[in-house]
């Protein structure tokens, strides 16, 4: 196993082991490391258990290094955590906890703690491939101790539980989320037997802090491939319970031979399909949301066929209430995914013939500095099994997205501020703060986005002017 580690993560373990030997204790690194050192993955953070004072080891590990890092100490879980930075700005965060042993009551998920062995904290980890650790003790260092089998579920791509799934998912129902965040990240599969506790065992999430399911949450939606995730989470009836919305979106309504697609999987093809173009957690979010209220709004009529009228307009009116049942941000982060969501078909408009450079502006008026996530938005939803449709739009987006180009620049748009402010025509007729102020703002305003006047403050102050003559205001001498 240490033939994958780097020569810091080598040093590091060195220094850990010294540390033992200085208190007579078996030390071990343990946990997602090990797993992630296997799949040879990228990893910062070390989990250290060690049989004795875990919080004594971290302190001792610390005096070994010049200058002494600091030890943050978590009394009420009996851990320490020592970050290091190392040359080339290499943070690790090295995190030291005592082996222990833990029951449950079956209305809690706070377990009682006892003192353990090596193999009583392996036994309580969620998974074989998490409960998988390399010693750092004298007489078999650099040994992989793997009582559960953890390197061949690995080779199987296979999450098992170490003890029954009953227990260890009954024990801590977060553990729940875990195993599909998991096999989303991982693309491994979840053994049958353990992902039918699973369905068994859905409601007991509930006891779980909205804070910590978001969490889990948040790290499906951010791996490669986030449908996995949410298709699992739906099998095992957990979507239901933590996000109902979404499970509404699953489904076909017939009217004789006329259905509708079925918008879970459309949004999850968004998604994944966003996914290839963006990191940015929210306009992942903004993909999730973007038809929301797609069953709300569902009618038939005969002449059309199913529609969704309004969809977007329900669906920004639902986002700030879905964020603050999942503890998401609700200032910038709330407001972006909400008018993503508001302005999501708008460019789908500017597709067809004979629009108008004013509905161009308008629409770069309104997006503002999101217009680029909203254009990644609507390229996402072009979602079909026909390539050639596919490629048609995509064609007609590439063509709006070049007239928005040449508007933008030559109208200046994005971000746009108008040239002439509430202040400006105060001072210009002596008025006082009315409803007349915010009248002649609007009509330049709906002047410049027409096309009428040029974007600068020459052409709108003499608009303003002749605006004023014709109500009879006359400019302050």
């Amino acid at each position: 196993m240490l033939h994958l580690c780097t020569k810091i993560e080598l040093e590091i373990f060195s220094k850990i082991a010294e540390a033992a030997n200085k208190i007579g204790a078996d030390s071990y690194v343990i946990g997602g490391f090990v797993r992630d050192k296997i799949l040879e993955r990228p990893s910062k953070d070390i989990d250290v258990v060690c049989v004795g004072d875990g919080i004594k080891l971290a302190e001792n590990f610390a005096a070994l290094f010049t200058p002494l890092p600091e030890v943050h100490i978590f009394k009420t879980y009996g851990t320490a955590q020592v970050k290091i930075l190392f040359a080339q700005n290499k943070m690790y965060e090295i995190e030291f906890v005592g082996a222990r042993k833990e029951s449950y009551t079956a209305d809690s998920r706070n377990p009682i703690v006892e003192a353990g062995s090596l193999q009583d904290d392996q036994e309580r980890r969620d998974f074989t491939i998490n409960a998988m650790a390399i010693s750092l003790c004298k007489h078999n260092y650099g040994t992989l101790i793997d009582p559960f089998n953890g390197l061949k579920h690995i080779e199987q791509k296979l999450l098992i539980t170490p003890l029954e799934p009953e227990t260890t998912f009954s024990d801590d129902p977060l553990r729940m989320m875990r195993a599909i965040r998991f096999a989303t990240q991982l693309q491994f599969t979840i053994e049958p037997y353990t992902f039918a506790s699973i369905a068994e065992q859905a409601t007991r999430i509930k006891i779980i802090t909205q804070e910590r399911i978001t969490d889990e949450l948040n790290k499906i939606v951010m791996s490669k491939k986030p449908s996995i995730g949410f298709i699992l989470l739906e099998e095992a009836g957990l979507l239901q319970i933590i996000f109902p919305q979404f499970c509404d979106l699953k489904g076909v309504d017939f009217v004789g031979k006329k259905g509708h697609k079925d918008n879970f999987y459309h949004t999850l093809e968004v998604l994944d399909n966003i996914c290839h173009h963006t990191k940015d957690l929210w306009l992942r979010w903004a993909a999730i949301l973007h038809d929301i209220a797609k069953p709300a709004t569902k009618r038939f009529e005969p002449a059309h066929g199913w529609t969704f009228h309004g969809h977007e307009h329900v669906g920004a009116k639902m986002v700030p209430t879905i964020f603050s049942k999942l503890k998401l941000p609700m200032h910038d982060a709330m407001h972006f995914v909400q008018k993503l969501v508001l302005l999501h078909l708008r460019p789908i408009s500017l597709t067809k013939e004979n629009i108008t450079d004013s509905a161009v502006r308008r629409l770069l008026f309104d997006a503002g500095e999101d217009i680029d996530a909203l254009m990644t938005l609507c390229h996402a939803d072009i979602t079909s099994k026909d390539a050639n449709k596919v490629a048609r739009y995509k064609a007609n987006f590439t063509l709006v997205q070049e007239r928005m180009k040449e508007l933008e620049a030559s109208d200046n748009l994005r971000n746009w501020q108008p040239p002439i402010t509430g202040e400006i025509i105060m001072e210009t007729f002596d008025l006082k703060p009315c409803k007349i102020v915010g009248d002649l703002k609007t009509k330049i305003r709906e002047a410049i986005l027409d096309g009428e006047i040029k974007n600068n403050y020459d052409d709108a102050f003499a608009l303003l002017l002749k605006y004023g003559k014709e109500i009879n205001l006359e400019p302050k001498a």
